[in-house]
């Protein structure tokens, strides 16, 4: 199922070389201004607030005056239009008096009324997220790092459920941008590469962010981790710990993840001199059946695997599951590595060595550029957690 995303939530950064971590490890504008210049940045127009608009917290709670434009105005000694012109970021504003109403819309926490913005500005102050992922950790995750960056900014977040394989999809997808009238989409793996996705909104001229695209990676701003890296990272750590027959379970096709993780894997195997047999590589789907099922058929080989690798957790955690299965110790017989770092990782037993995709800055720094504008590619740094799940060859 595709999930994009109906939860009506009132809703970077770069390059760093991966970090080994381990479970016991632990100037500019006001705040308030960078809130209303993010707002306004997205968007083709600038709208003007109309003046009645009203602080949203004062309108849930009936025994709070509403706090109004005019309030504002006057506790800040400005104009009405001054400070409308600074709520929608328009020039012709001192530094001094922009901080000053900035100051003042956060001290009486007022914010506009959405509908008078959207009237005003022709915009819905609403995105939608595109999410297709079988593990529902990683739809929290990315859904909860999306909603933590558009709540500063009063924006909210769509939810919807979709499915990836109906023929209905592009026109579904097409229903949702004319009926909310959204400002922009943030496309998660598969769909950040959809050819059909792509083009209708090229067509609509809705602005988009793409989390780990595989192709055309300029084409729109983009936040992403390096995932050959992050694979062959694991892999080397398994190496190191005296494992040659390693195990590879990869991703579902049509997620660029999955080709990427894979190719790590191989040059990590590679750079020592190994040679992968192909009865060790198995294709799963990202879920916990397809990795136990994986991990049945390279226990059951003549000569099994020291060590199975999976390509997400879920799947790791359905090695561990043939493993516990068959009387295998983990990792006295067995060592299992998993890819994502979920709350999974920690919730299965022994908690599962893996590669830690910070899956809800991905999101939080995706809504950021959605929000604000900036053109622009953000890789974000990966981690090796190391726990219980992976330890030396036995007899090594």
């Amino acid at each position: 199922m595709v999930a994009i995303c109906r939860l009506l939530l009132a809703c970077g950064k770069l390059q760093a070389a991966p970090t080994v971590l381990h479970p016991q490890d632990g100037g500019g504008k006001p705040a308030a201004a960078q809130r209303i210049d993010s707002a306004a940045r997205l968007g083709h127009k600038r709208g003007v607030i109309d003046h009645d608009g009203q602080s949203r917290q004062a309108a849930r709670d009936p025994g709070v005056p509403r706090v109004t434009i005019k309030d504002v105005s006057r506790e800040a000694g400005v104009s009405i239009k001054t400070v409308s012109r600074v709520l929608n970021n328009e020039r012709y504003v001192g530094a001094e008096t922009r901080a000053r109403v900035a100051a003042t819309v956060a001290r009486l926490n007022f914010r506009p009324n959405s509908a008078a913005r959207a009237l005003a500005g022709r915009r819905s102050f609403q995105i939608a997220l595109i999410c297709d992922n079988p593990s529902p950790y990683y739809v929290y995750e990315m859904q909860s790092g999306i909603r933590d960056r558009c709540e500063a900014d009063g924006v909210r977040m769509i939810a919807q459920p979709y499915d990836r394989n109906s023929p209905k999809l592009i026109a579904d997808i097409e229903s949702l941008i004319e009926a909310t009238h959204i400002d922009g989409l943030i496309l998660t793996p598969p769909a950040s590469d959809h050819p059909a996705v792509l083009a209708l909104l090229a067509r609509h001229g809705v602005a988009f962010v793409r989390v780990s695209p595989g192709r055309d990676p300029g084409l729109a701003p983009a936040t992403y981790i390096d995932n050959s890296a992050a694979a062959a990272a694991m892999t080397g750590h398994l190496l190191d710990l005296g494992h040659r027959r390693i195990g590879f379970i990869a991703g579902q096709p049509g997620y660029a993840a999955s080709a990427q993780r894979e190719a790590g894997f191989r040059e990590a195997m590679a750079a020592a001199g190994l040679t992968v047999e192909a009865a060790l590589l198995r294709q799963g789907s990202y879920d916990f059946a397809s990795g136990a099922a994986e991990a049945e058929a390279l226990l059951a080989l003549p000569c099994p695997p020291t060590a199975i690798f999976a390509s997400s957790d879920d799947m790791a955690a359905g090695v561990l599951s043939a493993a516990h299965r068959r009387g295998l110790a983990v990792p006295g017989a067995l060592s299992v590595a998993g890819f994502d770092d979920t709350a999974l990782a920690r919730y299965v037993w022994p908690p599962l060595t893996t590669i830690r995709q910070p899956i809800r800055e991905l999101a939080h720094q995706a809504a950021d550029l959605l929000l604000s504008g900036a053109q622009a590619q953000r890789e974000i740094p990966f981690g090796l957690v190391v726990r219980d799940s992976t330890g030396p060859v036995a007899g090594g």
